[in-house]
């Protein structure tokens, strides 16, 4: 501030950060800093206080002087490390400055005839304001762009207004944030010695969109902390670095390529899962299953017509086992020509049943069967209720395809209740048992009888005497 004449007593520079709103002081200067400011002059400054304005009354050592210089890093502690102290780089940000003329020069108060006293009268005080004035040749307020270091120029932006060149993958007005996508570690300063440039995420070409993480950040070691979002062309991870469920990786291709992930195309009946191994793309197979997406049957085991067990073992044919010839299987009653009320109202039970699976044991034959439908059934039967159950057919039985029974069909099934073997719990095939292959016109015929039963329609059992 180069003044024409003497220099004003009291004065004060105040900076404002947001256009004018708010003011803060920068700078006092008096010969009375405690009467006119409240304030002890020529405090030391320290690193506890240094944004903490100053009152001075260097101005008057040189009363001769029409020239105030004001160095806003004067005295501060941290200004030998200025670029380290983000306490003083706040200090000297400033948007406007405005300076207000509190007191008058001695001297020329004495010229007027007026007193400098702060008990002078309104009167007074008016009087002053019309005869004396401060006149100012000069007033140079050096700065530069507040661009935190990512810029060395500003440029008008479409609004007129100056804002910063940003360079170092930064953005904003002042450089005050990482662009778009470079959020792979956390927005600083640049310094002397580190431009802290913005770093790209690592998306593997897989995502436009990141977001950062201080956690992840910390646990890289402070290295990266980006995280991608909505990864794209079937990959998932914090990196796009690997495929999402249901896909695996093509190793032909690299991770950057947009086909890099496969389709598993896990078999619906024979897989577990749709998810495959992300390197091999094996699927998870069902019992019994092989094959690379679950498509076929492994050594040992047949295909069966069942959703839940597609594949089944392989029983030995019971052709290959020696058995009595034809005539000697005599007559099936299990699987009777006609079907009537009378057969119907004589057994215990009266289900609908579908075939799972079947394996052979100790001369036996033993089927998981699923009841499916429930017409008649007395109190303590087996199958009084639908669900999975066992049935157990002898295997003599079977060689003489009484019943003929396959895996994946349904049939009508009626018993007796009998005490169960603990050998094998479940229900069991006997000379009071029927079976007979599940058609629509016997359904019909069974859901008919089932209603005469329940209105008491059934023949009555007569008693043979001598």
């Amino acid at each position: 501030m180069q003044f024409c004449h003497r220099l004003p007593d009291s004065m004060a520079i105040y900076k404002s950060t947001d256009g004018g709103k708010t003011w803060t002081p920068f700078q006092f200067y008096s010969t009375e800093c405690k009467n006119i400011y409240s304030r002890e002059p020529n405090v030391q400054i320290s690193k506890h206080n240094e944004q903490e304005a100053l009152c001075t009354d260097a101005h008057a050592l040189a009363p001769l002087a029409n020239r105030i210089a004001f160095a806003t890093l004067e005295g501060r502690p941290s200004s030998f490390e200025f670029e380290k102290s983000p306490v003083l780089q706040d200090w000297v940000t400033a948007s406007d400055i405005r300076i207000v003329f509190n007191r008058l020069s001695p001297d020329q108060a004495e010229l007027y005839g007026l007193t400098n006293d702060l008990g002078a009268n309104l009167t007074d005080l008016d009087v002053i304001k019309q005869r004396y004035y401060y006149s100012m040749g000069e007033l140079a307020v050096g700065g530069r762009c507040k661009c935190n270091g990512h810029s060395s120029r500003c440029v008008l932006d479409k609004m007129g207004k100056y804002t910063c060149d940003c360079k170092h993958n930064t953005a904003g007005a002042e450089c005050e944030r990482c662009k778009p996508f470079h959020y792979d570690r956390p927005w600083a300063r640049a310094t002397s010695d580190s431009a802290h440039e913005c770093v790209p995420c690592n998306c593997n070409l897989h995502a436009k969109k990141c977001r950062f993480s201080m956690d992840l950040y910390r646990l890289s070691g402070y290295k990266s902390g980006g995280v991608c979002v909505n990864c794209k062309h079937n990959t998932a991870g914090r990196n796009c670095h690997y495929c999402k469920p249901g896909f695996y990786r093509d190793s032909s291709r690299p991770i950057t390529h947009r086909k890099v992930c496969k389709s598993c195309n896990c078999h619906p009946v024979g897989s577990l899962s749709k998810s495959c191994n992300q390197t091999s793309g094996q699927c998870i197979c069902k019992p019994g299953v092989t094959g690379l997406t679950c498509n076929r049957c492994a050594k040992g085991y047949q295909q069966s017509q069942s959703p839940v067990n597609p594949c089944i073992p392989i029983l030995t044919d019971v052709r290959s086992f020696p058995v009595a010839p034809k005539e000697k299987c005599g007559k099936c009653r299990v699987v009777p020509k006609r079907m009537n009320q009378k057969k119907f109202c004589r057994r215990d039970y009266a289900v609908a049943v579908s075939i799972l699976s079947r394996e052979q044991t100790n001369g036996w034959i033993k089927f998981r069967v699923l009841i499916e439908n429930v017409f008649k059934s007395k109190m303590g039967s087996l199958a009084s209720r639908r669900g999975e159950q066992t049935l157990w057919v002898s295997f003599s039985s079977l060689a003489c395809k009484c019943p003929k029974v396959r895996v994946g069909r349904k049939y009508f099934l009626q018993g007796r209740n009998t005490s169960n073997d603990p050998n094998r719990p479940g229900l069991s095939l006997d000379n009071h048992s029927i079976m007979l292959e599940w058609s629509d016109d016997l359904m019909e015929k069974i859901d008919r009888f089932a209603r005469r039963e329940r209105r008491g329609q059934c023949p009555m059992r007569r008693k043979m005497v001598s």
